[in-house]
């Protein structure tokens, strides 16, 4: 089938090029009827000369950006698949993008979603992200925003798990299996993620009274390596832990290996909690506790909570998803909560 051109448009309605092609970018010019006319022939004969024709009015109205650390990454996959079944559902389309967890790319994609004009856009910050001005951006811009399961002290709309209160339970739930000296492995300290669930792990031995080892805490940029090298760093200590709470699943996976590989019986030698998806969970022999996190509430709050900013609502809203303890065979206490 030819593809239908601009020109082809406005000879169809008897209009000129002019004005066509204001009205799929969204500019000043071109009446509301004869914008819905325009978009409307557009649409029914598959123009495909500007992605934003298919989007309605202002270029992209059925058009949102999802924007990830990591689309591999199952948890993100999994809310990533919500987000789109609720967008879908709602008449819309998503772009994802993937910032490798970089700073400087998240921006880059950030600011071409916006040169989009999209109708909206979701985040989940990189670990080096500790400048937000190409969120404000966005405010300043009318453009709404939704933050998820990595947010910021900023005032932004997000939606994030208990980080804080998961933490504090995982850590009670270990010293009564009779752990003592629990080391926390939790990614970046930017993130603000990781600073709450350190607080709930320290919140959690304070109300015990165990004693607070600074040498057992250690965030660095979550990978198999960092996980790898600090698992293996704290296994030589003199006193070396009796349990690990790992705040990413490739820490949990890399302390797991990494304990394994010095012949250490798990939980016998040393119990392991992490926050991980079901199923990466059960992928080693003992299977490995872990925070149930909910990809699918989490997407689908953060769609529905983009779609009010669409629809007029400017509140600035934060909501938090609860999490569950999952216990399997990786901690001493095995009895389901």
């Amino acid at each position: 089938m030819k593809k239908i051109s601009q020109r082809d448009i406005a000879k169809a309605l008897n209009i000129n090029v002019s004005s066509v092609s204001r009205a799929l970018k969204g500019q000043k010019g071109v009446s509301e009827e004869l914008r819905r006319k325009i978009e409307r022939v557009a649409t029914e004969n598959g123009y495909q000369g500007d992605l934003r024709v298919t989007c309605g009015r202002h270029g992209t109205k059925r058009l949102i950006g999802v924007v990830v650390p990591d689309v591999a990454f199952n948890h993100n996959s999994q809310i990533i698949k919500r987000i789109e079944s609720e967008a879908q559902k709602a008449g819309y389309l998503c772009i994802v993008t993937d910032t490798d967890d970089r700073y400087n790319n998240e921006v880059e994609i950030v600011d071409k979603l916006l040169n989009l004009q999209v109708a909206g856009v979701i985040v989940s910050l990189s670990q080096e992200t500790t400048d937000y001005s190409h969120l404000l951006r966005m405010k300043e811009r009318n453009i709404p925003l939704v933050l998820f399961d990595r947010a910021a002290d900023v005032d932004v709309t997000s939606v994030v798990i208990n980080d804080a209160d998961s933490a504090r339970q995982a850590t009670h739930y270990l010293i009564d299996g009779g752990a003592r000296r629990i080391a926390f492995l939790g990614g970046s300290n930017k993130l603000k993620q990781t600073v709450d669930r350190k607080h709930g792990y320290l919140e959690a031995l304070r109300e015990r009274n165990i004693p607070i080892r600074k040498e057992l805490v250690r965030c660095h940029d979550a990978s198999i390596h960092s996980g790898l090298t600090d698992t293996l760093e704290l296994l030589d200590m003199p006193e070396p832990p009796d349990a690990f709470i790992a705040s990413h699943g490739l820490l949990a996976l890399s302390a797991y290996q990494a304990i394994i590989s010095r012949k250490l019986r798990i939980p016998d030698d040393v119990a392991i909690i992490g926050y991980m998806s079901d199923w990466v969970s059960d992928m080693p022999t003992p299977r490995i506790s872990y925070v149930k996190q909910n990809p699918k509430e989490i997407g689908t709050k953060a769609f529905r909570l983009l779609l009010d900013q669409i629809n007029g609502d400017d509140r600035v809203k934060r909501m938090v998803v609860k999490t569950r303890l999952e216990i399997r065979e990786s901690t001493r206490n095995t009895e389901l909560l």
